[in-house]
């Protein structure tokens, strides 16, 4: 075996060579590997060669996933490259392998575990929880971490799976060996995060733990409530709740864009929260108004730096998902707290920011992929659209009035110096915008309006004239505002203003702005395949 242990690792280094030929030889011959009886099982002694350099086990192991995402599936019309002994035996040894290597290694080892769990587990593997749970004795939160690593991976897909008599099969067996270690588990946790407060690397350890602890609560409980959480709701949601409102310098993080392990764990509270204010609103009712007041305070203390991005995202999701909900009306319609939420919680994240200037010009497809093709759900902007939204289901006379006021002072300072204040237009648009549309879908833009905005009076006023500016890059955010609000509002607007507004989108093909001749191009295509009036086939 030595020997073949060598010539692998020969080859796992030269697909890491800088020479093409030499990496496409070496992975030709890894591919022909494949086929042999013993082929993972070799990868696993590979990697947990200590005495084998890093990058030659780091490569094994990445091999190994691969290996394990390719074959370990069964296909009738293929042959099975695993046997049913080497499957065997790979089960036998992986966790106890994953949970001795080096991070780099047991994170391979982890998702190889998630893909060979999703086909075996439990009906063929019924002993790996069991395995998982025995480790959080230990004591050891290395290996704990890397226990809720593999949990995480294997448990996340009950998320978003459809409703099946085995899925719940399924999830009951790991409820019922795994949610009461769990929450044991977090308990503890709790009492060291306390302890370990002032010791860096420690705290560090334990909020590690926090993170993933919370994201498999998160996936234990997608599919309904489980028994065992309902009873020990009190200790997982005073638990949330403290972490909620703690500080602790010594986890934040000094970079700008990436979120320190204390956001992450106050993210992950937001959107556990928040399915419980969605799905198991009865039983958690006792425990909103607290965690109201708890996101409210979030909210307004929490810095624009982009490393808190998803945090006051899922904050913000968190009240959207309670305002929308007829039997919380009582929390917000009170007019100061009303107006509060309003200007200290939606106002500040919707204001365009320095890195999203950054990601506009220099990473315009990026923005577009953000902006217009839906996948901006986890931004601020899109969070606190979706607050107004909710507001607005009950109380869309006062919040309009609120928003009001504000748009006519940010339009107003906008005329007096529109190279200096062009970002109080920006949020004007975005906020009109979000006010007025009361419906739309991804195929036809809007389909219902506020009947408290008329769309056509804004875009006649305000919209057009950054269209009609003779200079096609100047105010290349404004521009892409307004031919945004032409597609979003195109059948609201009227026939005749859609038809003029078609010259000036050919002239803005012609931008610099990779953002804005997009952008254009959209619109056209959006209006040249709208149809006529209902039942008529005429297009534009």
């Amino acid at each position: 075996m030595e020997e073949n242990l060598q010539q692998l690792a020969s080859m796992l280094r030269n697909t890491l060579a800088a020479d093409p030929t030499q990496r496409k030889i070496a992975e030709k011959y890894l591919e022909s590997l494949e086929g042999q009886e013993n082929y993972g099982i070799l990868l696993l002694h590979l990697l947990d060669k200590g005495n084998e350099e890093m990058t030659v086990r780091v490569s094994a192991a990445v091999n190994f996933k691969n290996f394990v995402k390719k074959h370990w599936s069964i296909n009738e019309d293929a042959p099975n490259k695993i046997s049913n002994e080497a499957r065997a035996t790979i089960k036998q040894h992986i966790v106890e392998l994953m949970l001795r290597s080096p991070e780099q290694i047991q994170r391979q080892l982890s998702d190889a575990i998630s893909v060979i769990g999703k086909e075996d587990f439990p009906a063929k593997w019924p002993n790996l929880i069991h395995e998982m749970v025995a480790k959080f004795q230990i004591g050891d939160f290395y290996i704990i971490n890397g226990v809720l690593h593999t949990a995480h991976s294997l448990f996340k897909r009950y998320r978003h799976e459809f409703k099946s008599q085995q899925l719940w099969e399924e999830i009951r067996f790991v409820l019922d060996n795994f949610a009461a270690p769990l929450t044991d588990l977090f308990r503890t946790t709790m009492e060291l995060s306390t302890h370990h407060a002032n010791d860096v690397n420690a705290v560090k350890v334990v909020y590690s733990s926090l993170v993933l602890i919370c994201k498999v609560f998160n996936s234990l409980n997608a599919q309904d409530l489980p028994d065992v959480f309902e009873d020990n709701m009190s200790t997982w949601m005073d638990n949330f709740l403290q972490l909620l409102t703690s500080s602790n310098p010594l986890l934040q993080s000094n970079d700008e864009n990436e979120a320190g392990l204390l956001e992450q764990v106050k993210s992950q509270i937001c959107d556990n929260v928040a399915m419980y204010a969605q799905k198991y609103d009865e039983e958690f009712e006792p425990y909103l108004p607290k965690f109201v007041e708890a996101v409210w305070e979030l909210l307004i203390s929490t810095g624009v730096q982009p490393k808190y991005d998803l945090l006051v995202s899922n904050a913000i999701h968190f009240l959207s998902s309670v305002a929308e909900r007829p039997k919380y009306k009582h929390l917000f319609e009170n007019e100061q707290a009303l107006r509060s939420i309003c200007e200290k919680v939606v106002l500040p994240n919707i204001f365009i920011r320095e890195s999203d200037e950054e990601l506009f010009e220099d990473n315009p497809e990026e923005y577009i992929r953000k902006d217009i093709e839906g996948s901006d759900v986890d931004t601020r902007r899109r969070a606190a659209a979706d607050l107004i939204k909710s507001l607005c289901a009950h109380f869309e006379s006062q919040v309009v009035q609120i928003f009001s006021g504000f748009i006519q002072s940010m339009l107003q300072e906008y005329s007096v110096n529109p190279q200096k204040n062009w970002k109080g237009k920006d949020v004007s648009v975005f906020l009109i915008t979000s006010l007025a549309v009361r419906g739309q879908t991804a195929k036809q833009g809007t389909t219902k309006t506020s009947e408290l905005i008329n769309v056509t009076d804004i875009y006649n006023g305000y919209i057009v004239t950054d269209l009609q500016l003779p200079d096609v890059n100047a105010q290349p955010v404004l521009k892409a505002d307004a031919i945004k609000y032409l597609v979003v509002f195109r059948n609201q607007l009227p026939r005749e203003l859609l038809v003029s507004s078609l010259p000036l989108l050919i002239r803005h093909i012609s931008a610099q702005s990779v953002v804005v001749h997009s952008y254009a191009a959209h619109a056209l295509e959006r209006l040249l395949v709208m149809k006529g009036p209902v039942g008529s086939q005429q297009t534009m």
